[in-house]
């Protein structure tokens, strides 16, 4: 049965996205709000399909941070960076520019007002990543990075990169880490979409100014401890996910 769905779910997103991305065409000349509106619309039917085709949905836990902020989160699943548009609001996403190249789905997520980064760039790169999130939480918006840089498998090793450090001490606002267990649901090269309510979980926020390493240790526990405590909670919830 999950199969099944997944492949309906597939079909019906696949559809979608082919309809509005050629409608939305002519947006692409507009400005950034513009098109963050209609990447929301979007993205509210995708998680209509998901929810009808394979009885998927999620939840957040937490206080949602509001105006300019730094957002730290696990990366498992392709659901968290939909459904973070919709949680945050405008979110300047912190992602590696061969997105910016996929057909319909980058050209409109690089007019939403993302901080690309030309990961080849090495050092370079990690600059122009600072002061990417200098300028657009000047602009009063979160700014959201996925630590690891790319998606986990859930109880995989941690991976946090040091970018996530260069653009706290940079910005100079408060962190607010996040925990989730996404992948159990969606997972990270999984067709298989299981039915049940993922969550999302925002942490208490780490004050600005901590030390470079003390920061690193205490926003990975942080999100680490969490997340791990969110995947056994769904696992003695829905029976059917992996173990």
């Amino acid at each position: 049965m999950t199969a099944v769905r997944s492949v309906l779910f597939f079909a019906l997103f696949q559809l979608w996205t082919l309809v509005l991305g050629t409608l939305y065409l002519p947006l692409l000349g507009a400005s950034p709000a513009v098109v963050g509106k209609a990447a929301t619309f979007w993205i509210k039917g995708v998680f209509v399909i998901l929810r009808l085709t394979c009885g998927l949905a999620f939840q957040v836990r937490g206080t949602v941070p509001q105006g300019a902020v730094l957002v730290a989160s696990k990366h498992q699943s392709t659901l968290e960076t939909f459904a973070f548009r919709l949680i945050l609001g405008d979110p300047a996403v912190i992602l590696k520019q061969e997105l910016l190249r996929i057909p319909f789905f980058g050209w409109y997520l690089g007019k939403t007002g993302v901080i690309a980064i030309d990961r080849a760039a090495g050092t370079k790169a990690l600059k122009d990543m600072v002061k990417g999130a200098e300028a657009e939480a000047a602009k009063g918006r979160p700014v959201l990075i996925f630590p690891e840089g790319h998606r986990q498998p859930v109880g995989a090793p941690p991976e946090y990169h040091t970018g996530i450090a260069m653009v706290y001490a940079g910005i100079g606002l408060p962190c607010v880490p996040v925990a989730l267990n996404t992948g159990l649901f969606w997972g990270r090269g999984s067709f298989a979409k299981r039915s049940g309510v993922a969550t999302i979980q925002f942490l208490e926020p780490i004050a600005p100014g901590m030390d470079r390493k003390a920061f690193m240790a205490e926003l990975q526990s942080r999100i680490e401890t969490a997340s791990d405590a969110l995947a056994a909670e769904a696992r003695a919830q829905y029976p059917q996910l992996p173990r």
